[in-house]
């Protein structure tokens, strides 16, 4: 397997660079919607090319094309689910990349683009285990195949595709290929996943704008209401400090030593970090609130005058063991109470995302565990991760017999939604490695949940 994936590589380098030339970003507000169904085909006939089963598009509510695939198990098969996600994040101010986002190039070792980890490079590692394993003529195992095309604006498409169509996700061991290592060259398995329960908030005091050297000082500001209320969120050491919800968890798992998470953050000499625990405690067992954005007067430009409205983006990452609704609840009323001045109070809630936490002593996960360790030489570690992937809990509703793991070439120097997006090409190789591995021995003896393959 190693010798057919290495041999593969420079062919899977110009196929990332074409699936990188596709500004996949699925708003239409921003970027033509033939961008999407021109990758959304790609993908198709890659995957058919491959040698799987009835690869078709499938148009899901949101609008968005998911591609499916299907080639059904030997007799006494398991069942192997392989997911991924077409769509890219929008690239942003392009005067920040070092070179054009759209356009993979290889800088220091690693392929830049945007999408070149999250998540096309995923896909390269689906398509390059896949080639390997039917290098021999036939799948051991049944294989599914998923790639979703509106991950980064919120998947609600493919998570109503899950509820109405079950049966096309039907598997043994789902693979989200969405995740990634701790560091280049570290086996790592995500076991957890936090959910997410935004809100948008507005506050007005004033009907309109006035002198603020004739009413400074008695007239309420908005702009000053909506710090003050944000500020609520926060206790003096940083954490983030919801009435009602528990924000003094502990990571169990292997820990996030604080010098590297410094170093994966960027974060600045001489800043400190804005939690009393530890740095996994804070990233993966506690709930985080961020503020994404703010609308009030830009510096340059502003006057000389009170503001009478603002707004602003809360982002609220739930943990497993939160219900992600309940959470949302919690931050609403917390705001209303903490209000000041009776200022005017009006909450957009947007859709939930409830937390994961994968099952971890499977069949599935035992053979996933060998095959990264023989991939890498490495003993695999586990982690969790601050991010939400909605599908995992869809999938564990429809699916509740199949293990799901997450996987990926997203370790953080890729630097994911952020300007000067890349991957390193070990990474694509190695999982490949380890996924045309798995997918070889999973055909083995082995104690599945089901009696059978899943159909």
């Amino acid at each position: 397997m190693r010798e057919r994936v290495s041999a593969a590589m420079p062919a899977a380098r110009d196929e990332l660079a074409t699936m990188v030339a596709f500004r996949s970003v699925a708003d239409p507000r921003q970027f033509p919607v033939d961008e999407c169904s021109g990758a959304a085909t790609w993908v198709r006939d890659a995957f058919a090319a491959a040698g799987i089963d009835n690869v078709e598009l499938i148009e899901t509510s949101d609008g968005s094309l998911a591609v499916l695939g299907y080639t059904p198990a030997p007799a006494g098969a398991p069942t192997i689910l392989l997911y991924s996600h077409y769509d890219v994040q929008p690239p942003g101010n392009e005067d920040l990349w070092d070179s054009p986002p759209f356009t993979l190039t290889e800088r220091d070792g690693r392929w830049h683009g945007r999408g070149a980890a999250d998540c096309k490079g995923n896909i390269m590692m689906h398509l390059l285990a896949l080639r390997a394993v039917l290098a021999d003529g036939l799948l051991p195992v049944g294989v599914r195949i998923v790639i979703e095309g509106s991950e980064e604006m919120g998947g609600e498409g493919l998570d109503h595709l899950v509820e109405e169509r079950p049966e096309l996700f039907q598997a043994d061991l789902i693979i989200i290929g969405d995740s990634g290592n701790a560091e280049v060259g570290k086996p790592t398995l995500t076991t957890t996943l936090r959910g997410i329960a935004n809100v948008d908030i507005h506050i007005e005091t004033l009907k309109g704008e006035v002198h603020s050297g004739m009413y400074g000082g008695g007239a309420p500001d908005a702009l000053a209401a909506l710090v003050h209320l944000l500020g609520t969120l926060r206790d003096a050491d940083g954490n983030t400090v919801v009435d009602g919800l528990d924000t003094t968890a502990t990571w169990g798992g292997v820990p996030y030593p604080e010098d590297r998470f410094r170093d994966d953050a960027g974060v600045l000499d001489g800043v400190s970090l804005p939690t009393s625990g530890t740095v996994a405690d804070a990233v993966w067992a506690r709930p985080a609130l961020t503020v994404l954005g703010i609308d009030a007067p830009p510096v340059v430009g502003s006057a000389a005058a009170i503001v009478p409205r603002a707004s602003a983006r809360l982002n609220l990452r739930v943990p497993p063991g939160i219900d992600a609704t309940t959470a949302q609840d919690a931050l609403v009323a917390h705001l209303e109470a903490h209000v000041p001045w009776g200022a005017h109070l009006r909450i957009e809630r947007e859709a939930v995302g409830e937390p994961f936490r994968a099952v971890t002593d499977g069949p599935g996960y035992t053979a996933l565990r060998s095959a990264l360790e023989a991939a890498y030489g490495r003993e695999v570690g586990t982690a969790g991760q601050g991010g939400s992937i909605p599908l995992c809990t869809a999938l564990q509703r429809a699916v509740p017999s199949a293990e799901i793991a997450l996987i990926g070439v997203e370790e953080p120097r890729c630097v994911i939604h952020a300007p000067n997006e890349s991957v390193d090409p070990s990474e694509i190789e190695n999982l490949a490695v380890a996924e045309a591995v798995l997918l070889c021995t999973l055909a083995g003896p082995a104690e599945w949940s089901q009696s059978g393959p899943a159909e």
